[in-house]
């Protein structure tokens, strides 16, 4: 495995995205186990897109302008909905320790919907993983299953950092009610502008 596969795996997982975002307003808003949680749901959303690359279904989402603009606007609405909710009263960023919490089925299912309608994922890992497998390599299937393995774990273990940063930061939200209103509104609209990104997005 080259270092230029994990260099690369590193600077994409770092960079901040829905699946991020997601697990620092989880981590503020319900402490370190929950972020864990969301963490591991915005994981298992990489695998379909990665089996499509694997498998070569992505290619027929990269030409097929139909598949692709309504997995778009799927994904569309439902960052819209994230930043709906986020500026409800009780919504993703809610720290309240009087309310109860969302089940870890639920955080789960929230976070792989967030990756899994995306299709910029799918055409990402069918560019991106074949630039790290050679033409000639015997076994390119368990290669490419492999990249993609430690790409999960890599992502994985970033988000579970920003997770556990949240969490650390929650009690200075907690006891600031002004920082609290302050921080909703800024994920409900990096949500938004997340979604307007998507919309916005050539198909490629």
């Amino acid at each position: 495995m080259s270092i230029e596969f994990l260099v690369t795996s590193l600077i994409v997982v770092v960079s901040p995205g829905t699946g991020v975002l997601y697990t620092l307003a989880t981590g503020l808003s319900r402490g370190t186990r929950a972020s864990i949680v969301a963490a591991f749901g915005c994981t298992l959303g990489i695998v379909p897109h990665m089996a499509a690359a694997i498998t070569g279904l992505a290619a027929v989402l990269h030409t097929s302008a139909v598949a692709f603009e309504i997995l778009r606007y799927m994904g569309v609405a439902y960052l819209l909905y994230m930043a709906w909710r986020t500026l409800r009263e009780h919504g993703a960023l809610t720290v309240d320790e009087s309310v109860a919490p969302s089940s870890a089925l639920r955080t789960i299912l929230r976070g792989v919907l967030l990756n899994v309608l995306n299709p910029k994922l799918s055409i990402f890992f069918f560019a991106f993983l074949p630039q790290f497998v050679g033409p000639s390599d015997p076994a390119v299937l368990w290669r490419m299953l492999e990249l993609s393995a430690v790409f999960m774990l890599m992502t994985f273990a970033v988000f579970v950092v920003y997770g556990a940063f949240a969490a650390f930061m929650r009690r200075m939200v907690i006891s600031n009610p002004g920082v609290l209103v302050w921080m909703r509104r800024t994920f409900a609209g990096a949500f938004a502008v997340l979604g307007l990104q998507l919309a916005l997005a050539a198909r490629p």
